[in-house]
């Protein structure tokens, strides 16, 4: 049987809308190859998972070397070498006086670990995050995500969430501009504070970078206001780097940006460079508050993984990816945006480094959503050889989050093949 049909008849796929038409045989670097021949510049990186490239070599010698001596031990049962030195290593390289980790297997479950460990340190119950925000499909990741579309036909989700408006600038949610609203929608995170909650708020949660709600970059100094008006209320803050992490934006974390640092932070997607592992990191003091029994996670941290991680953490800073992703993003953004100015569609460019937003609009003025338009793009874009993501809470922004490796070269043709697909479809 063909891959189509046998996903057609024995995987479940009811709940993605519009499956792209590529069965891949093999990749490496930048570039997918399909079982027909075909070959794409990949501008997606499998959802922003591999950050150092398809196959990047060192990270499949250090995998392959360590699945010869040991595939699994369960990290939490016996002392495993690698584990432990990535630990260290994360210590090293994330922000302020984050030292203790936590493995686990998905971004979902590091935010979910992370969520816990703040409501047992602080002795809290409630949590506040962002309208547009994601974190996940489980039940009590989807509890603090903000898009009703992912919510949607599931539930009950947790109590005692709180949702303060996304700095979105170019939908402003109070009708102001970014150059003189003075942060506003960071301020606001005070009457939430004051009138959604009971008072018992553990922990705050945002993105680095928000990416399922269309590629939303933090205003400057949106982190040091919300982030000040929680701690003062006795919360803490949960940094959420699963998507935004490992040199996407330009630095090794995104909120470096800003120059906060979180009391604990998730991480996932770019850590291993597509092998299976994420982790929540956090001060000493905070870790310490786990109890026995609190928590565990059976293949969290397994040392193949944690082998991958290792490599892959020496390959951001040999090949130095995030400088590369932040000449890369200014040069696909620079040509983007210079574009948008003559193309009646893009209302939008946005972004940080290789995590660029195009969001797409009927009209500019009006800013209706194109997400008819940007499904076309999308599919216009995987015909001329370049595949892109799709996204935003209204599905009308274009996403391109390629590997960090991507060369020069290559993202002029990634901006020119998207420049062509808009150009063709606004026609």
């Amino acid at each position: 049987m063909k891959t189509k049909e046998l996903y057609d008849q024995y995987v479940i796929t009811s709940m993605v809308a519009g499956f792209e038409p590529v069965e891949v045989a093999s990749a490496a670097g930048c570039t997918m190859r399909a079982v027909d021949g075909k070959e794409y510049l990949d501008c997606f990186s499998g959802i922003a998972v591999t950050n150092a490239g398809h196959g990047h070599p060192k990270v499949l010698a250090a995998a392959e070397k360590q699945m010869k001596e040991l595939v699994h031990c369960c990290t939490y049962v016996y002392y495993s070498p690698k584990a432990g030195e990535l630990a260290k290593l994360l210590a090293e390289i994330t922000p302020g006086k984050l030292q203790k980790t936590f493995f686990s297997c998905s971004g979902a479950e590091a935010i979910e670990g992370a969520m816990r460990l703040a409501k047992q340190f602080t002795k809290r119950k409630e949590v506040v995050a962002l309208t547009q925000s994601f974190h996940g499909r489980t039940a009590a990741t989807l509890s603090i995500t903000g898009n009703r579309g992912r919510k949607k036909g599931s539930g009950p989700y947790l109590s005692g969430v709180a949702f303060a408006p996304a700095p979105y600038c170019y939908r402003c949610p109070f009708k102001l501009q970014p150059d003189s609203c003075g942060t506003a929608c960071a301020h606001y995170v005070d009457d939430v504070l004051k009138y959604q909650t009971a008072g018992d708020v553990a922990a705050f949660v945002v993105e680095g970078l928000m990416g399922e709600g269309g590629i939303l970059p933090l205003p400057k100094d949106y982190l040091k206001i919300a982030v000040d008006i929680v701690r003062k209320d006795g919360g803490v803050f949960i940094c959420d780097e699963v998507q935004s992490g490992f040199g996407r934006t330009g630095k090794l974390f995104a909120v470096e940006h800003s120059g906060v640092e979180p009391e604990i932070m998730c991480m996932a997607k770019g850590i291993a460079d597509g092998w299976p592992l994420a982790a929540f990191i956090a001060r000493a003091d905070i870790a310490g508050a786990f109890t026995p029994g609190d928590h565990l996670s059976t293949f969290g941290g397994g040392p193949v993984s944690c082998a991958a991680a290792i490599a892959n953490i020496g390959v951001m800073r040999d090949e130095k990816l995030p400088e590369n992703s932040a000449a890369r993003g200014e040069q696909i953004m620079g040509r983007l945006t210079r574009f948008a100015e003559k193309n009646r569609l893009v209302g939008d460019v946005r972004g940080k480094g290789l995590m660029i937003g195009v969001e797409l609009v009927k009209d500019k003025k009006t800013k209706e959503p194109a997400g008819d338009e940007a499904k076309k793009v999308r599919a216009a874009c995987r015909e001329k050889g370049v595949l892109v993501g799709l996204g935003g809470t209204l599905a009308n922004v274009i996403r391109v989050q390629p590997p960090l490796v991507m060369t020069a070269a290559q993202a002029d043709q990634a901006a020119e093949t998207i420049e062509k697909a808009i150009s063709e479809v606004s026609k």
